[in-house]
């Protein structure tokens, strides 16, 4: 089970004020002990191809690999036409995620917007990943739909956030052969959920996993969270923290055990920390542990 690295707490330099190039994080990168780099797409050349091969090169270069690239799209706009252009840009995120010689391509429902219902939401975005699907299997990508909170640039959090709503959409989707799940335990905690019961849902189905754990800050509940939730709010509540993977909410004992029973052999990426001045610090720590998990369940 191989293990990458996603830069949460770089992504504001990374996108945002472009204090930070992707060159600096992969030489940043280059120290931990991990497998491979998850890339964002906010942070890439999309349409530029030889640029995505010299970032593959540059990767490969440190001894490693691009095995996903995050991506969120917005499925859920009312407007179809709005609709089609979120299609066109996943289809674009994937064609980039084949030139970095990535194997997965995250997608999402889109924001929980309050006047498109549930039912509706489900159904936009059923349509939008079935219509993605054929052009990540001819480039030989899948698709990974994450259980999600919110994207750190979006007003409203996921649709398709609680467990019931995750599950329908999956089953809007159906199982084709390049569509998986990537599942985040932290999700289902912010979600008011148990990210055992939402494992063991979704455990035959799951081929990637973020791995994060999540904390309330002192002052802060999950129902404060839902009563901001409802209001537009950009990025996520000031309340809620992600932390080191090992250290937070999450029991990684019965996650492994759950995933080795299972027989689950893909890609585990590190999704940790919001304090740059620590971020490194935090990655590494994060990824020792889960070097220490995975040789306990055998799935090193």
């Amino acid at each position: 089970m191989p293990l990458a690295a996603f830069p949460k707490c770089f992504l504001n330099a990374l996108c945002a004020d472009r204090s930070m190039s992707v060159e600096e994080w992969i030489e940043m990168a280059s120290t931990l002990d991990v497998d491979g780099l998850e890339m964002f797409t906010g942070f890439l050349p999309l349409r530029d191809a030889r640029k995505l091969h010299e970032i593959r090169d540059r990767v490969a270069g440190k001894g490693m690999t691009v095995p996903m690239l995050c991506c969120s799209p917005d499925f859920t706009k009312p407007d179809r036409v709005e609709r089609a252009a979120e299609v066109e840009k996943q289809k674009t995120a994937i064609s980039a995620a084949a030139a970095l010689g990535a194997m997965f391509c995250r997608v999402l429902s889109g924001q929980r917007r309050p006047e498109v219902s549930i039912g509706e939401g489900i159904g936009y975005a059923a349509e939008c990943i079935k219509q993605c699907l054929p052009t990540a299997e001819a480039l030989g990508v899948t698709l990974i739909l994450e259980n999600h909170y919110k994207d750190g640039f979006w007003d409203y959090p996921e649709l398709a956030q609680k467990k019931d709503d995750f599950l329908a959409l999956l089953g809007a989707i159906g199982n084709p052969p390049n569509f998986g799940v990537n599942y985040d335990p932290s999700n289902a905690v912010v979600a008011g959920d148990d990210p055992i019961e939402l494992l063991e849902e979704v455990k035959h189905r799951v081929v990637t996993m973020h791995a994060s754990d999540r904390f309330l800050a002192p002052g802060g509940s999950l129902d404060d969270l839902k009563e901001l939730d409802a209001h537009p709010t950009k990025g996520y509540a000031p309340f809620l923290r992600h932390g080191v993977v090992g250290e937070g909410l999450n029991d990684y004992d019965r996650i492994f055990s759950i995933l080795r029973d299972v027989g689950f052999q893909g890609w585990v990426s590190i999704e940790d920390g919001e304090d740059p001045d620590v971020g490194m610090e935090h990655l590494a720590k994060s990824a020792q542990f889960l070097r220490a998990k995975m040789g306990q369940y055998g799935l090193e």
